[in-house]
Formats: C-alpha cells, structure tokens, sequence
C-alpha cells in the first residue's frame, strides 16, 4: 500500500503533485534542490548551475484562464497574458492556499532513486539525498519526477561546421541570455525559431545593430490577441472546434486552418510558410511580422557554415561581421538520479504509458510528471497527470497490466527513433490528451449529460473554453466553485482592462443568452457524436513558452 510518497522539484508540476498527494490521504515529502519554489519560472540574473530559468521579458503564450490549476483561478485583476513574476507570485499564493511548503524540503538535492531489494513485492523506492553536504537514505512507497523537461540545453555545434573552429565572435545558448544589455549595438545572429528564438530576435532588434533569425522550418507566427481582442486560447481551444477538426477531411481542415493563420499576414510573402507546407511549427509572437516588415529582422534561411566573422547560409549568401550567435535550439530532458535500468527505457514521453508510467516497472510507484509538450498550458497537464497518477497510488484509480500498457506504448510509438533534440517538439493535443488522463481518472465531464440536466453549463464547456475547470466538475475531487468559474471566466478576462470604463461598453456575456438558444438543438446532436468520437492527432492551438 502506498503512503510516503517522495516528489521531485518544487515547480509547478512538484507544488500540484503535493497537495494532490494530500488531497488522496497520502503522506509526500517533495525535495527542492534551490532554496525556492517555482522551477523554470522562478527569474534570476544568474546563469550559473541551478538550472534553467526565464528571462527577464518572458510573457505567458496562455492566458490566465486556461493555464490555472483547475481548483484554483488566477486573481481576477491578474492581466490575461502573465510576466514571470506574476506566474511565480501565483505559486506563492496556491502554496499557502494549501498550506504545501512544510512539505518542501529547500536546497535538497536528490541522488539516487533505487529500487529496493524487496520492490517486486513492496514496489518501494530507496532515495538518496544530499543536504549541506550531508546524505540521506529515505525509504518511500512511491516516487513523483517532477523535474520538467526544460534540463539540459542542446547545443547541436556538429550541424553548424566552423563554429567551433573558425567563428571568432561570441556564441552563447538561450539559457544564457537574460536581458538585451550586453547585445547593444552587435551584430546578432539567433538561431532557431521557436517560440523562444522568435522571441529573443524581436527584443534584441531593439537595441541590436542588426538581427538575423534563421530557421530551417516552414513556420507559422499566431497572436495571443484573437476575435474580438480575447485570448488566442480561449477562443480556439474549445470541444467544438476539436469536434470539427475531427469531423472534416483531414486535407480540408488543414485549408481551413492555413487560411485563417494567413488572414492576419501572408505567410508566404514574408518567407515563413505556404500553405504547400507539408512540415511546419506554429509560434506564438504579435511583433515578428512587424520586425520583419520593418526591416529590424531578417529572415535567414538553415546556416551552411561559419567562417571567423560571417555566417554562410543553406541559399549561399552571406552576412559579415557577425558578432554574436545565439542558439534558440532548445532542451534536452535527463533523469541522471533514476537507476540506469529506469532510466535507459525512458526515451522520450512514448516510451511511457500515457506519457506518465514506466510500462515495465513489476509495481506502478514511480510516475513521471510533466514530460508533455501539449498544444496548452503545461501547468494544467501535469496537474491532470498528478490527479490520476495520485488516485492510482491511493488505490483509486487502476492502471492495466504492464503487458497490456507495453502493447499500447509500443502502438503509439513510431518505428524509426527520433533525433535527441526532437524529444522536445513531441506535440499532443490538449483537449485529447487532458480528456484521456481524465477519463483514467474518473473526472472527464460529460457534455451530453450535462445538456439534460445544465443546458447552459453544457454549451458554455462545449462551445465555449476548455479551461480546466470542466475537469472538476464530477469525479473525485469535484469542486464546488468549478460552474461558477466556467461562467464567469469571460468576466475575468476583461476585468483587468476595465482601467477606463466607457459608457457604452457592451457586457462581456451579452448575446450569451441568445447563442445558447440557438445553438441548443445542434449541440444535442453535437455532444452525442462528441461523446463517441475517437482521439485525433493533435490540434492547433497555442502551446506553452519557455
């Protein structure tokens, strides 16, 4: 039976593992290795070997009202898109909320996760930690990794000859960057666009000489500001549009799709993407049009080589005096604590059962929270995740045989193996993902159950956002403010903008009434179909930043 539970880092996927352990009765001890909480999102002006953080500018790419814990909303005067010190202040706020801080032990890091002698029986976990120069030997029923995928910087100097050899100008990881200060007046060459690279480029070219961005993907740029000035997230990622990405012939919906991205610009004239792409990414950046527009960027395509000064590019031109190279190339994952049979078959999150679960494992106590990479809020994943992997060790929730979790991970899995630094870009719908976790946990709500019994809580879920909210509406954990919070999220959208409230604002719910309406008869027969499609691949819509 499982009771001592460890959990591994003090981020947003360690705070919500604790207090979902002491929502299920179980005891955990959650190890920090820096004195605070907040992982990844925790700014410092240090690069040194704490670990990734932020960068000073970093915003959110979710709003507030999809990227909460689902049993606890932003402040209502919370901006929608969060500086990093917001987002930290907030963990602040959920940790007293649920009083997890006396279960954090601070500057703690952990060295060793072994199986005991005894584990085909016990399932148990011996656990080294050091403390000050100090160790510790702990014995635990079940194990929480909760150290995110944000680890390792990748570096990949092989693909790019004559940086190492020939470049003379600086060269430096995303990691490293904290402000523009030391980029004034160079020469800057980033590498890489993600949502990161796009980023940096857009800050740099403020201050920089000169900024080029190179890329060798077809790329996708969307805004956080959608119809009517909301939320990107909120007003796409919804049941019905991913009941319709379902429906439509995959080739149309794809049209749809590249339509609607190039109604704000022309993906194509600006040498990002066409809709002829067969591979692309999407990144979240309001600016980089207009950087580019302006001439502040410049778009550059995959880089040839580096001679001592200048960058030789895939298309045979070349731009000199190149100052500094900036790799925006992103992480690689590592769980150097786990024993080597651990953790040489965990490749990447498809070689676990629904992301979560070592599949071989004789007992299911060792779950790994947060290696995702969803089309939403990471923070609502790897709560769902806590939610169910915390149900199945208090004895709720079951997990099949590991016969039968091997067959699916190996469905799931492709052939041929990726490239290392692909594991990252392992992208999963959220809406799909979070109502399959939910289902295992027995909380996925039910939207043609709810139209019989609460009509416009039915369509406000199903037409409107899937905030995580709805995964608290029924099951274990159920919440009683979850329907008010679903109605009103519109409200606390806008509250922070009502800084000058003119006197013909329009309510933020009017016209709610009257969809509701209209939309009724359709959505009985769309919640029926919605409550018996299969999952589809992943959809669209707005992934996590950092």
């Amino acid at each position: 039976m499982v009771r001592r539970v460890a959990v591994i880092g003090a981020g947003a996927g360690g705070l919500v593992s604790v207090k979902c352990c002491l929502d299920e009765g179980l005891e955990p001890t959650c190890f920090e290795s820096s004195h605070d909480i907040g992982g990844v999102w925790r700014y410092t002006d240090s690069t040194g070997s704490r670990g990734v953080s932020v960068y000073r500018s970093v915003i959110t790419n979710t709003s507030k009202e999809m990227s909460c814990f689902s049993d606890f909303p932003f402040p209502e005067g919370f901006p929608s898109y969060l500086p990093h010190s917001l987002v930290l202040e907030y963990f602040r706020m959920y940790s007293r909320h649920f009083d997890l801080l006396r279960h954090v032990r601070f500057q703690t890091t952990v060295l060793s996760v072994r199986k005991r002698p005894d584990f085909t029986s016990s399932g148990q976990w011996e656990v080294v930690t050091e403390t000050e120069g100090v160790r510790e030997s702990h014995i635990f029923d079940a194990v929480m990794v909760c150290t995110g995928h944000y680890q390792e910087p990748y570096l990949p100097l092989a693909s790019f000859p004559g940086i190492e050899s020939r470049f003379k100008g600086q060269q430096l990881h995303s990691r490293e960057y904290r402000d523009v200060q030391a980029f004034r007046g160079k020469r800057v060459l980033v590498v890489g666009i993600g949502n990161t690279g796009g980023d940096l480029a857009v800050e740099l070219s403020r201050v920089a000489a000169k900024v080029f961005l190179s890329t060798r993907s077809n790329t996708w740029v969307i805004s956080r500001v959608s119809d009517q000035g909301f939320p990107f997230d909120m007003v796409n990622t919804t049941r019905f549009n991913h009941l319709l990405e379902w429906l439509l012939p995959s080739a149309l919906a794809r049209r749809i799709r590249f339509r609607k991205f190039n109604s704000w610009f022309n993906h194509a004239n600006y040498g990002l993407a066409s809709s002829k792409s067969s591979k692309f990414k999407m990144i979240i950046n309001e600016e980089l049009p207009f950087c580019l527009l302006s001439g502040t960027v410049v778009l550059k395509p995959n880089v040839k080589e580096f001679t001592e000064s200048s960058a030789v590019f895939e298309d045979g031109t070349t731009e000199e005096n190149i100052d500094v190279v900036l790799f925006a190339t992103g992480y690689n994952f590592s769980f150097p604590f786990l024993e080597e049979s651990v953790r040489s078959a965990i490749d990447d999150n498809r070689s676990l059962y629904n992301c979560v679960f070592p599949p071989r494992l004789e007992k299911p106590t060792l779950a790994i929270i947060g290696l995702i990479q969803l089309t939403g809020s990471i923070m609502v994943g790897s709560e769902m995740q806590a939610r169910w992997v915390t149900g199945v060790f208090a004895g709720w929730n079951r997990l099949p045989p590991p016969s039968t979790m091997m067959a699916e991970v190996v469905k799931r899995k492709p052939p041929v193996k990726r490239n290392p630094h692909e594991r990252e870009n392992l992208k999963m719908s959220f809406i799909s993902y979070m109502d399959r976790i939910a289902a295992c946990a027995g909380v996925k709500p039910s939207v043609l159950r709810l139209l019989l019994t609460d009509p416009q809580l039915a369509l406000a879920i199903f037409f409107g956002p899937c905030s995580p909210y709805q995964y608290r509406l029924v099951g274990r954990g159920r919440w009683s403010g979850a329907r008010a919070a679903i109605l009103t999220q519109w409200q606390r959208t806008l509250q922070p903008l009502r800084t000058r409230v003119l006197a013909d604002s329009p309510s933020s719910s009017s016209g709610w009434s009257w969809m509701c309406l209209l939309a009724l008869p359709a959505a009985l027969t769309a919640a029926f179909l919605f409550s018996k499609y299969p999952q589809p691949g992943w959809s669209p819509w707005a992934r996590p930043q950092l």
